[in-house]
């Protein structure tokens, strides 16, 4: 059994995801799963106690005293030792001293062209928590917890801790059984492998130019969370989405962000039954910089989901099931735009087959052939399985494996116990070296827009496979 001697006012638990934690006495105090660590935090130094040690096997315990604000985990991403070579400088605590020496935020007051203007507060109130060696705890105020994507280290996220405990949801048995089934029957379709193939190499170039800015036609600088930019590219979206047949709506969840983009294709059968696949157009640059233009992170995933729905529109696609695309925002601050949603889909019951996130798709590591990575810890397996079984069928061209680099928004589904995965441009850690930099175009050796294609043949086959279709016109 656990057993521990802090004596504080509450005790951290931070262990490796496991959905098996439900059915302990721990998910009375879960705060969420953050990085690929499930975190509680509690008083019953009972229940604490009596946990089994496997559970806690790569975890860390640590304490919280009373005197926090907004608590953030932050982790280091799982990157390529290439990309980002050992180091000295304790990253954490530089960014812990300069973050202290800033001028606090205070609510927005103006935008200016490319970024949100604070207040000059008083200094800032930063406490370290916990420490471990790839994350913290920090306590801050809230307004700062918003802006911690501008200070952070490139290779190190930031995700907001909820202020009270919050559901265990694993995903449903039947929900499971459902993909089991799809599964079961697969098989290669013609039709499919025509359709996915429809999707234009061509049309990713000129789409990913124009939200990078590259295009002299664009007047985007950042797509940043909080910019001008931003908006330009939600707009920009939803009007592209909607000329090609989709219903959208901008869903605004949080002040100062840019809102949702949620699009949708109503089935042709009477069911509730969605099938949704999403990219993040939000973007994070160089410490110092205005200039965010995210063409890997996510452009990429972004003008997929377009080019999908291009093909959508040309061949005369009617789904069966209700399918949704959605290009969230707020993800580089902490998921924060497909949390929202995600949230309002489980209060709203919503009958959700599965969902395929698509972050970071045209990387092609010099050296190695075109790849498709998978989540291997935070998601549904069996929708993991799915994706990879429809990558041999319909993009061959891939090697298929897992990735350590977590997490994006299908997080924020699986957190609401809906069968989830993501797609990701390599099976292993990340080794893009413009990875959350100002240098992150279009325009560069190893962006590959032909493995950006195969990856969105398989996001494509995804949506034909599960939701069903007919082909109503030859358009």
């Amino acid at each position: 059994m656990l057993l521990t001697n802090l004596n504080a006012a509450a005790l951290l638990i931070a262990i490796p995801h496991n959905p098996q934690a439900a059915d302990t006495c721990l998910s009375k105090y879960y705060y969420g799963t953050h990085g690929q660590r499930d975190i509680f935090i509690t008083h019953d130094t009972q229940c604490v106690a009596e946990m089994p040690n496997h559970f806690v096997v790569g975890g860390s315990l640590g304490s919280i005293e009373d005197d926090v604000q907004q608590l953030v985990w932050l982790q280091e991403e799982a990157v390529d030792r290439y990309v980002k070579p050992p180091t000295l400088v304790d990253e954490v605590s530089a960014f812990l001293a300069h973050l202290q020496a800033a001028p606090a935020p205070a609510p927005v007051v103006a935008v200016d062209s490319e970024q949100v203007i604070f207040d000059a507060g008083e200094q800032r109130a930063v406490k370290l928590v916990h420490r471990t060696e790839d994350a913290a705890l920090i306590s801050v105020d809230s307004a700062t917890a918003l802006t911690l994507d501008q200070y952070l280290p490139p290779f190190w996220r930031a995700y907001p801790l909820p202020r009270e405990p919050v559901p265990f949801i694993p995903v449903p048995s039947k929900a499971v059984e459902r993909v089991k089934d799809i599964l079961s029957h697969l098989k290669f379709d013609p039709v499919v492998a025509s359709l996915v193939n429809n999707i234009s190499v061509t049309q990713f170039r000129s789409d990913v130019r124009y939200l990078t800015g590259e295009s002299p036609n664009s007047e985007i600088v950042s797509r940043h969370s909080f910019s001008k930019g931003v908006l330009i590219a939600a707009d920009w979206l939803k009007a592209n989405f909607e000329n090609l047949g989709a219903t959208c709506e901008l869903k605004p969840y949080l002040a100062g962000f840019a809102p949702n983009v949620i699009c949708s294709y109503p089935g042709s059968e009477d069911t509730t039954e969605t099938v949704l696949i999403s990219a993040h157009y939000d973007s994070r640059g160089s410490f110092g910089s205005v200039r965010a233009p995210g063409g890997d992170d996510d452009g990429s995933g972004t003008t997929a989901l377009l080019g999908i729905a291009r093909a959508i529109a040309r061949k005369g696609v009617q789904f069966r099931k209700n399918v949704q695309i959605c290009a969230f925002s707020g993800e580089e601050q902490g998921l924060y735009g497909s949390r929202y949603y995600a949230q309002e889909l489980r209060e709203k019951g919503a009958n959700l087959t599965l969902m395929v996130q698509a972050d970071m798709l045209a990387y092609h590591a010099p050296g190695e052939p075109p790849q498709l990575g998978l989540p291997d810890r935070i998601g549904t397996p069996e929708v993991t399985q799915l994706v990879a079984n429809l990558s041999a069928i319909y993009s061959p061209e891939l090697k298929v494996g897992f990735t350590p680099a977590c997490c994006s928004d299908h997080q924020s589904f699986h957190g609401q116990g809906f069968p989830a995965t993501q797609v990701f441009e390599r099976a292993g850690p990340i080794a893009d070296p413009m990875y959350h930099n100002s240098g992150d175009l279009s325009d560069r050796d190893n962006y590959d827009f032909e493995q950006i294609k195969s990856i969105a043949k398989v996001q494509f086959a995804t949506l034909l496979h599960v939701a069903g279709f007919d082909l109503v016109s030859d358009a």
